[in-house]
């Protein structure tokens, strides 16, 4: 399932612990692939705390507890990592990460804190969503067999990889834009996995944000970038990469474009995501500002001159994500699409 409903998933469910309708998931994928962000970015949405546990580093009395006597009997001291009403507040996200790589010891003490909200004396406060994730046994990690009675206990989902809804993000989280076209250009690449090979480094979402942090520490360093590029996503991704970031020298002027300026069209198709992925990162910037509106226009209009409607159409799809309603009435929106309708209609 794509990580876009999915996060919509993660939001009903948080919502309906309020009204008694919660089931607790579990998200499954390959490393990478971005289940934690998901979780956590319902959690940054409602300004919630999500109690993050790593399972597989984790021992039995790390969720049970440590037995301490009181009189003549014994008592278990409640984790002070486990949700709390004065701690962490009444609402929140309780997330059991690696849930599939804990040693069965580990994930026997964690039955009772989902299956029954409750561990021991403890319990799981009313308001709390309960979320886990973990790795599939084909992904190369260290994994066990979910036991039936828990895997019985979570509604369960298996999270893909979507261009569309790693570029919203990309841009939401200002991703630089010459990575953002190069992943247009070629989204194969956005998740190349093979558990075969075992590889060390690989292409991820998780590992392109890396590469991301790469290009900006060491772009001025040519000498280091490609070997920089592959210790993120390995070799292919990151010759192609740099092959298509050396290229972005040969752009047309984006100033002029947002002027609404005649510039000549590149004919290249990479350079074309590049022109893209340049004015919808010029929009985000500009948004709040009184040019605003005149470089969004500026933008729509271009997108009418693309020789291949498919990228116009793709560059008002990203710009829609970037800037929202806001688009549908800004004077180039409707003779923009007038120009796709017949694309639109007929496929």
């Amino acid at each position: 399932m794509r990580p876009q409903n999915i996060s919509t998933i993660l939001e009903q469910e948080y919502l309906s612990v309020a009204e008694g309708h919660h089931t607790p998931v579990m998200l499954w994928g390959p490393p990478g692939v971005g289940k934690s962000q998901l979780v956590l970015q319902v959690g940054e949405r409602h300004q919630v705390e999500v109690i993050d546990i790593r399972l597989s580093q984790m021992e039995p009395s790390d969720l049970r507890g440590i037995p301490f006597r009181q009189g003549s009997a014994v008592e278990w001291a409640i984790p002070a990592l486990l949700p709390d009403l004065q701690r962490h507040g009444e609402q929140g996200i309780l997330f059991l990460d690696e849930i599939t790589s804990a040693p069965p010891s580990v994930s026997a003490a964690a039955y009772q804190l989902i299956l029954d909200r409750r561990l021991g004396d403890y319990r799981v406060p009313a308001g709390w969503a309960i979320v886990a994730a973990g790795n599939r046994q084909g992904d190369r990690g260290v994994t066990y067999t979910m036991p039936a009675p828990l895997a019985n206990r979570f509604s369960h989902f298996e999270v893909d990889v979507h261009v569309d809804d790693w570029v919203a993000w990309a841009y939401q989280h200002g991703i630089d834009a010459g990575l953002i076209a190069f992943l247009r250009f070629r989204p194969e690449l956005l998740f190349s996995f093979d558990p075969s090979h075992n590889p060390v480094a690989f292409p991820s979402p998780r590992s392109w944000e890396f590469a991301h942090r790469a290009l900006q520490k060491y772009r001025q360093h040519q000498a280091l970038l490609l070997q920089t590029l592959q210790a993120c996503v390995g070799a292919v991704a990151a010759i192609e990469l740099k092959a298509f970031i050396d290229n972005l020298d040969n752009l047309p002027d984006i100033d002029a474009i947002l002027r609404g300026e005649e510039v000549a069209i590149p004919t290249a198709i990479d350079l074309q995501y590049a022109v893209a992925a340049a004015l919808v990162g010029r929009a985000i910037a500009a948004k709040g500002r009184a040019d605003a509106e005149q470089i969004d226009n500026a933008i729509l209009n271009f997108a009418t001159l693309l020789p291949q409607q498919e990228m116009g159409v793709m560059l008002v799809f990203d710009l829609h994500r970037a800037i929202g309603q806001q688009l549908f009435a800004l004077p180039g929106f409707a003779p923009w699409a007038g120009t796709v309708a017949d694309m639109m209609l007929h496929g």
